[in-house]
């Protein structure tokens, strides 16, 4: 599998991002946000979490205005992998490639804490690792954590599974007490939780690395 990682100002996972699916034996190149392409090959794009651009004017909106976004949407459109995380997630809403949006968390408090996920989905290649409702537990580290939703939006993500991590304790406001969702093909992610630090028992536990050997296992099986 070759990922590309994207490096925006102030981005600050993308080095963690690197390391964790080099552990799961991926090609990694590191690719700046006034790039326009990713280098041939790519299978999958991941986008760090962090502070792009300072969060100036909304989180993740003038990432998704850099020249490096047209290529991820194209990425995606054409069926490739993104993972976004965190700040990734919001770039990813900004994008319109995953519906919703990130608000300010509830409490208006920026939380840095080891949280309970549960896995709600397995039927994807991020999340096919793990048992359908198995317990993990991954760091946040967010100010704008807050996923928002209308109630159709809601009713159609729950019908089509594509739900795929909750917070297991109300942390943050998001509705239903999401954590992570799916794109309609289930080849785009976006999670708020960084499972990226969670792959060391150094780092306190190794309950993200199933996601990076399972998309790992599943790509180099294509």
């Amino acid at each position: 599998m070759k990922a590309a990682v994207i490096t925006f100002p102030g981005s600050n996972c993308d080095r963690d991002l690197r390391v964790a699916f080099q552990r799961a034996g991926a090609e990694v190149v590191q690719v700046w946000h006034k790039d326009e392409t990713f280098p041939a090959g790519t299978d999958l794009v991941a986008v760090p979490g962090g502070f792009s651009f300072g969060d100036y004017l909304r989180c993740g909106a003038i990432a998704a205005n850099s020249p490096i976004a047209r290529a991820i949407r194209a990425h995606a459109e054409r069926g490739g992998y993104v993972l976004g995380i965190c700040n990734g997630f919001q770039v990813l809403t900004e994008l319109g490639l995953l519906p919703g949006a990130l608000m300010r968390n509830a409490g208006l408090t920026f939380l840095c804490r080891q949280v309970p996920l549960e896995v709600v989905t397995t039927a994807c290649d991020f999340t096919s690792g793990y048992n359908t409702g198995a317990r993990l537990n991954v760091p946040v580290a967010h100010h704008d954590g807050n996923y928002q939703i209308d109630s159709e939006g809601l009713a159609e993500l729950k019908d089509q599974d594509r739900i795929a991590f909750r917070y297991a304790a109300g942390i943050n406001g998001s509705v239903d007490d999401i954590a992570g969702i799916l794109s309609e093909n289930r080849r785009v992610l976006g999670m708020m939780p960084h499972p990226e630090r969670a792959v060391d028992d150094d780092h306190g536990g190794t309950d993200g690395a199933a996601m990076f050997a399972s998309l790992a296992g599943a790509l180099a099986a294509v």
